[in-house]
């Protein structure tokens, strides 16, 4: 099988768009710029398309090399025959390979292996053969010195046979079909860890019984971590008796004394073998599943954070909130630089809010401030209310960010290298400022999973979590496009093409040599050729720069075409930039060329329509219910407004303005039933909520978004 009849086995693409897809690969190219730029070469593949080839590809060349070594170790073993060479070759099942090599792995010696030293494998022979009725007679050949009796020579007889049915490809490949379908998990609690008081958030699994496949993956995920912690012990288990009826109907084929030491070894090679070799397969593909579904959750929640409308470039007043400590409050201009710092006290202990409201009117003024961006932590509300009591002398757009993550950017070598002059505070307030202003330039430089918007992340696979979440801050920052001359050294290394060390040789050429004028000047910065330079240019913006197409989506390669169509209707190029007049005149098939089709001109059309327009939709005020201030003044019954701060498998979380979010379950959604909670709600969406519980002592709030 080839890589591409393996790949359209599993997704209905056809030979050419996976040809041309994997050839655009193998040139270095990225997925953003491929699903972008060349969409007549991979017949409009979508970027999650390419990424499905991408990944297969990769999976069929890791089978190829797992044949390759499975192979080479059995014909070291002098035990490759040509119809097992032929079996091998001919699977492209990973469990299937495993199964064919199982026979020739290396492992520990076993029972079977000590039996077969003791020459009891002719014996075990003769039981398969189920012709025998004599078994004692026959057995008694083969006492010896190492042999005491009859019985000892059929119990090393039956290990043999034991580890030939755990070997049998039919019987496991069934095994698993019956764990597939019908295995329960079960968890108990740990008896001497029942009283912990961190145990209790786990009380649900002390005594929990279900069907594996109808398991969510959070509520698995849950399970595992609850065992991990050695508060609870799972098992994966199917009915004993069904598995060892459907064995002996495979392997069983008369009814003699032979067949009945068969029987004794199925029972022993299930128990001891079969069991826990397919239960724990069947628990990790369940884990894969979950972890696969955890991801994809992450993935999505990160996504629309990071695409979160942006303010945009303002002069904004940003304050990280607290009590004792105050409130620290830093001045940004438009570009996020630090114009001043200093820290208020407006609550108590201290009091101070004639002073804080002078202090705060002062820089406002001062600095000329357009909005203000508080942090949603603790004293959040407090603080809205004391800006808000503040008379100024123009009218300020209040907001309130999410801080998830700020203490960690704070405390980075990141924001070491920006603010080394500065302590923490001050880092974390002006991340809390810069998110309102443009959250993907922002969160970039925070580890995506200390921001909070996903569902055990510590518990998923490490290597594929950090996979899943650097493509997807990768797809973010290169559909928005960054502008050059701003772009942080965080932000950079997203773009396509670039990568982290291209990305500081960026930024240190621009404090040489000033701001970039035109793209072609990306081509001087040490290190980055002609490849890097093609996979990168359109996703990078220059504003005022001399060719106004720079400033676009529009990759270089096609100025030529875009400077043909302006000429053919008698005008320059940048009057026919935002002009939908003449760009309705042109006739696409026009300007098709060898490398760009006729999607790639329809693109462009499209792009000059609107250059560089930011796809993220502008910040907007949301008021919470002045009301509520903590989680005492929730009533059941009462109807709030909210923001959805965080989705999972089995709901969202909405933040009402208060330290503690709420939840409002999957069943609570909407009336009906609802499969997936993306369908229903998207983060940061505003909402409007119905109180259903409160857990004061718990601190935990069940919401409705079912009104009636």
């Amino acid at each position: 099988m080839t890589t591409t009849k393996f790949i359209q086995s599993i997704l209905n693409i056809s030979d050419k768009s996976i040809n041309d897809t994997l050839k655009l690969l193998s040139e270095d190219c990225t997925i953003p710029f491929i699903s972008r730029y060349r969409k007549d070469a991979t017949g409009n593949l979508d970027e999650m398309q390419i990424e499905q080839i991408f990944k297969l590809n990769k999976q069929f060349e890791e089978l190829i090399k797992r044949k390759e070594g499975i192979l080479k170790s059995i014909e070291e073993q002098n035990a490759l025959t040509e119809d097992l060479k032929q079996k091998i070759e001919a699977s492209f099942d990973s469990q299937e390979l495993e199964d064919l090599y199982l026979p020739f792995k290396k492992r520990r010696k076993t029972k079977a292996d000590s039996a077969k030293e003791k020459g009891l494998e002719p014996l075990a022979k003769i039981l398969m053969s189920q012709n025998n009725n004599d078994v004692y007679h026959l057995a008694s050949r083969y006492i010896s010195s190492e042999v005491e009796s009859e019985e000892e020579a059929l119990q090393g007889a039956r290990d043999i046979i034991a580890e030939w049915i755990n070997e049998n490809m039919y019987v496991r490949k069934n095994l698993r079909r019956l764990f597939q379908r019908k295995a329960i998990i079960t968890s108990k609690v740990v008896k001497a860890k029942k009283d912990e008081e961190v145990a209790q958030k786990f009380s649900q699994y002390f005594d929990w019984e279900e069907s594996l496949n109808r398991t969510p993956s959070h509520r698995l995920l849950a399970m595992l971590r609850a065992e991990s912690e050695g508060f609870v012990k799972t098992n994966i288990a199917i009915d004993k008796d069904e598995a060892i009826d459907f064995i002996e109907k495979a392997v069983i084929k008369s009814n003699n004394e032979s067949a009945s030491h068969i029987a004794l070894a199925i029972k022993d090679s299930y128990k001891r073998l079969l069991e826990p070799a397919i239960s724990n397969e069947t628990l990790q593909e369940a884990k894969e599943k979950a972890d696969k579904k955890a991801i994809e959750i992450f993935s999505e929640n990160l996504s629309q954070l990071l695409l979160a409308p942006p303010l945009g470039e303002k002069r904004i007043l940003a304050i990280d909130p607290g009590f004792k400590s105050g409130c620290k409050v830093v001045c940004l201009d438009e570009k996020g630089d630090l114009l001043h710092n200093e820290t208020i006290y407006p609550h108590a202990p201290q009091n101070e809010s004639g002073m804080a409201m002078k202090k705060i009117r002062s820089m406002v003024n001062a600095y000329n401030i357009q909005a203000i961006s508080i942090g949603n932590g603790t004293a959040s509300r407090e603080t809205e209310f004391f800006i808000k009591k503040i008379a100024f002398d123009k009218p300020l757009q209040v907001f309130v960010v999410s801080e998830a993550g700020a203490s960690v950017y704070s405390a980075s070598k990141i924001a070491r290298d920006e603010f080394p002059s500065f302590d923490v505070t001050v880092r974390g307030a002006v991340s809390i400022g810069r998110r309102l202003a443009d959250p993907l330039a922002e969160l970039v430089k925070i580890d995506a999973k200390s921001i909070g918007v996903g569902q055990y992340q510590h518990d998923v696979d490490q290597t594929q979590l950090k996979n899943e979440l650097d493509s997807t801050v990768m797809k973010c920052v290169n559909s928005v496009g960054i502008n050059l001359n701003t772009a942080s050294k965080s932000l950079l290394s997203y773009v396509s093409g670039i990568g982290e060390k291209m990305a500081e040789n960026i930024v240190n050429y621009r404090a040489e040599n000033g701001a970039f004028e035109d793209r072609k000047q990306l081509k001087k910065v040490p290190r980055l050729g002609e490849k890097a330079y093609q996979q990168a240019a359109a996703f990078i913006r220059i504003t005022n720069a001399k060719n106004p197409l720079d400033n676009s989506a529009v990759h270089p390669e096609a100025y030529g075409i875009v400077e043909k169509m302006a000429k053919d209707l008698g005008i320059k190029t940048d009057e026919l930039i935002a002009n939908k007049e003449k760009i309705a005149q042109i006739q696409p098939e026009k300007y098709i060329t060898e490398t760009i089709g006729i999607l790639g001109i329809k693109d462009i059309l499209k792009e000059l329509e609107k250059p560089g327009l930011d796809p993220r939709k502008a910040a907007k005020v949301f008021e919470f219910d002045p009301n509520v201030k903590s989680i005492k003044n929730l009533n059941v019954g009462m109807i709030l407004p909210g923001i959805v701060n965080n989705i999972t498998a089995f709901g969202c979380f909405v933040d009402l303005g208060i330290k503690e979010s709420g939840l409002v379950h999957i069943s609570q959604l909407k009336e009906g039933f609802v499969s997936d909670v993306n369908e229903v709600v998207k983060l940061h969406q505003h909402v409007q909520v119905k109180v259903t519980e409160v857990d004061e002592a718990r601190k935990r709030i069940q919401l409705s978004m079912i009104l009636n």
